[in-house]
């Protein structure tokens, strides 16, 4: 409506000046003619009405320019307005551009915020923000960066999704102070903009934008586009770096399991080993294999035996330290690395999940339970090679010794090279 008035405005202020160029042409014709016919024929008897015709057409040229000059002007700063109006939003598109080409090479969360922050400095100045993104497990936004917010309203560190309007509505939502105001229960009585960050129908994260003072409603509405462009903008980004995570996930874990792939187990054992060498400390390497897991998936279906695998796996990381590393090796074998422990912390450990994933039998009704193998670097083993093998030997003698058991490679015997005598000398 507003528009459409502003359009039948600047009509009518054209008509004006159009009219009043017309009456000064005519007039300045007009005078013309006048002094024409005076100078070539004389003025003589109508000398009274040529001066009187020419006084007409000067005052109507005053007039007209007295009517039509301030619309003339006013349209002239009008269109001045709307150049720099132009010359603005070019400005704010290059730098939206300029953005879209930075996210392009962000690999990593920390990337893309700092050509956020960047970003939102000259295109929102004035104005604070937030940048929450979901955790790996989906339940709640944690806080990702922040900008320019006042120290005694900070963001919150995590945000649950049923708190949070913009979320359950999927579309952008105005926290305003009051108590008649629809707030969303992680703000204080700050006016925020939140922005849900979507992109190929998934929700990424949740843009925030703070604003103070009086008319922070309205400087929020103000900076509504531009800041839903940032938001379009960064929903990309967050969506091709998760994109990029899971693909990295994918080439170094286990889809069933969760746990390490063999490909980087052995490139993890080769750095554990020589850390233990220059460290001159221990290396323990744990390998078991489920009981009779091929009967179990026989007679019980291969459904039961995935979800025996996925315990299994939940079973080990419950029991093992973070710097430890666990893997699925194959099929129903699993490796597990512990550095900086002996031998008999080895064996004790390894115990430990042979008890716990026994017990998983009384959540499925079949028998189930692991046969183990441990070996350590230097005691049993003095290569990467040699260790992975005499586990997997101590491995298969506890299998032959009736399953379910631990057993550990034999401690090898160093011989020392004895000294020349002072005779042989």
């Amino acid at each position: 409506m507003k528009a459409l008035e502003a359009s039948l405005t600047d009509k009518s202020s054209d008509r004006h000046v159009l009219y009043a160029t017309l009456i000064i042409g005519v007039a300045a014709v007009v005078m013309l003619i006048f002094q024409l016919l005076g100078k070539f024929s004389g003025r003589g008897q109508h000398q009274g009405a040529f001066s009187w015709i020419e006084i007409a057409a000067e005052i109507s040229v005053v007039v007209a320019i007295g009517w039509a000059g301030p619309l003339a002007l006013r349209e002239m700063d009008k269109r001045r307005q709307s150049s720099l109006l132009a010359m603005r939003a070019r400005t704010q598109v290059e730098t939206l551009f300029k953005m879209t080409d930075m996210l392009q090479s962000a690999l990593v969360y920390s990337d893309a915020n700092a050509v956020l922050r960047a970003t939102a400095a000259k295109l929102l100045p004035g104005l604070g923000g937030a940048l929450y993104v979901f955790n790996n497990s989906g339940d709640r936004l944690e806080l990702s960066t922040a900008w320019c917010w006042p120290d005694e309203s900070a963001p919150a560190d995590a945000i649950a999704p049923a708190q949070c309007w913009a979320l359950k509505r999927g579309k952008t939502h105005i926290n305003l102070p009051g108590p008649d105001a629809l707030r969303c229960q992680h703000h204080k009585e700050d006016t925020v903009l939140e922005i849900p960050m979507m992109a190929r129908g998934e929700v990424y994260g949740l843009l925030v934008i703070q604003s103070g003072g009086d008319n922070a409603e309205a400087a929020l509405l103000t900076a509504a586009p531009l800041a839903g462009a940032l938001g379009d903008a960064m929903s990309l980004a967050l969506s091709n770096i998760a994109l990029r995570e899971k693909l990295r996930t994918q080439a170094l874990r286990d889809p069933l399991t969760g746990l390490y792939n063999r490909r980087y187990m052995e490139d993890v054992l080769d750095r554990y080993a020589n850390l233990a060498e220059r460290n001159e400390s221990t290396l323990s390497v744990v390998m078991f294999d489920l009981d009779h897991f091929k009967r179990l998936n026989d007679e019980h279906g291969h459904a039961l035996g995935d979800t025996v695998l996925s315990e299994v796996a939940a079973s080990v990381m419950g029991a093992i330290r973070p710097c430890d590393v666990a893997c699925r090796y194959g099929g129903e074998e699993f490796v597990v690395l512990l550095p900086d422990c002996s031998m008999a912390e080895g064996i004790a450990k390894a115990e430990v999940l042979r008890a716990r994933i026994e017990r998983l039998s009384e959540n499925h009704g079949a028998r189930i339970s692991a046969s183990f193998g441990v070996a350590t670097i230097p005691d049993t083993s003095s290569k990467v090679a040699d260790v992975l093998a005499d586990a997997d030997a101590a491995l298969y003698r506890a299998k032959g010794d009736g399953r379910n058991r631990v057993m550990s490679a034999p401690h090898r015997v160093i011989r020392s090279i004895p000294k020349p005598s002072s005779a042989a000398a």
